[in-house]
């Protein structure tokens, strides 16, 4: 029996839709009309498996009672991607940065076979962005083992 690949949809509260569509479409994501509107923003970051609902405050209340925190003094997730490159890495920090996104709200991570940076989007939330050399990642590296 096989089974189709896993998706996630990340749900995010956001207090301008207009303003974070922009931002992430600025980043690099697609909206997905089919399931935006008003109230609501389908942001494909990796078609077929990642996919961002930006959701108005008023949408984000129709699914749970829990209160919003700022984002921006609070954190209760630190969202991270992957990308192919140290170069791609530093590329999608720039590019939150001139989209007005706040870069490097948390240390850059470097140990030469894996390196990351951060960004905040509109809203405050926090997005690693990753590279590790395939050979660490397959557990060929020795350097992996050590840090």
């Amino acid at each position: 029996m096989s089974h189709a690949p896993k998706m996630i949809f990340v749900n995010l509260p956001v207090t301008d839709l207009d303003t974070s569509k922009a931002f992430y479409e600025a980043v690099g994501a697609a909206n997905n009309p089919a399931f935006t509107d008003e109230t609501a923003a389908c942001m494909v970051v990796a078609e077929g498996s990642i996919h961002v609902m930006l959701l108005t405050h008023e949408k984000w209340a129709t699914f749970t009672s829990k209160a919003i925190p700022d984002a921006r003094t609070t954190a209760q997730v630190l969202l991270c991607i992957s990308a192919d490159s140290r170069a791609d890495v530093d590329a999608l920090v720039d590019k939150a940065v001139a989209a007005g996104g706040k870069g490097d709200p948390t240390p850059t991570q470097d140990y030469g076979f894996m390196y990351g940076r951060s960004y905040e989007d509109p809203d405050g939330h926090i997005w690693e962005v990753m590279w590790m050399d395939p050979a660490a990642a397959s557990g060929e590296f020795p350097a992996a083992a050590e840090a």
